[in-house]
């Protein structure tokens, strides 16, 4: 027997935000923000998955251990504010400011990628944690080499993008695209390379 995939993914949360659960969560985390489900809306308000976990078999079934441990980890991901989902594509946080170089290797190393809007409801879910932390989050896109015109980290054209007004208006000076707190585009441009001196929250995606 196998864990399924959603497993996998919530178990690559969980790496990618050892740095933030070694440090403790905020004061006040739980209390100033009320609550949402996010797998399934099976979760009461304020609560933690609880329930019994499943006896061990003769042979020692352990995947099935892992699975309810697994359950409760993500019930406490979900308190913390540290994932999200849409249409089975995992949004994380590990809450860290990072700057982008920092950002991309981080979330390579938990098996995703730094988050990359496709269409107007993964905007929403990167925007979930842009609010939360009131702050902006840098984006997986950067300029291609021709100035003004911008791509995914892989070279594929955009598809969707949703820029603040009169934006990109960089003109080849910087290279990375941040959001705003109202979920708009901005690319960054600044006489420093504000990819790798400016800090912003960390949040990456997991297919």
């Amino acid at each position: 027997m196998m864990l399924s995939p959603q497993l996998h993914k919530i178990l690559a949360v969980a790496f990618f935000l050892l740095p933030f659960c070694a440090q403790g969560k905020p004061a006040g985390l739980l209390s100033r923000f009320p609550f949402k489900p996010f797998f399934g809306g099976g979760l009461d308000e304020g609560q933690i998955p609880d329930f019994t976990p499943p006896a061990a078999t003769e042979n020692g079934d352990i995947i099935h251990q892992l699975e309810y441990r697994i359950s409760r980890l993500e019930g406490v991901l979900l308190l913390n504010k540290m994932i999200t989902e849409f249409r089975g594509k995992i949004f994380a946080t590990n809450g860290k400011r990072a700057d982008f170089d920092a950002t991309v290797e981080k979330c390579r190393e938990a098996g995703g990628s730094i988050a990359t809007p496709r269409n107007p409801g993964e905007n929403d879910a990167i925007l979930y944690f842009v609010k939360y932390f009131n702050t902006y989050a840098y984006l997986g896109i950067k300029q291609s080499l021709i100035p003004g015109k911008f791509q995914l980290l892989n070279g594929t054209p955009l598809s969707y993008t949703n820029w603040y007004s009169n934006e990109p208006s960089g003109q080849g000076e910087e290279e990375c695209v941040e959001m705003y707190t109202d979920g708009t585009w901005n690319d960054k441009s600044s006489p420093v390379s504000a990819c790798t001196d400016q800090l912003t929250r960390s949040v990456f995606s997991l297919a």
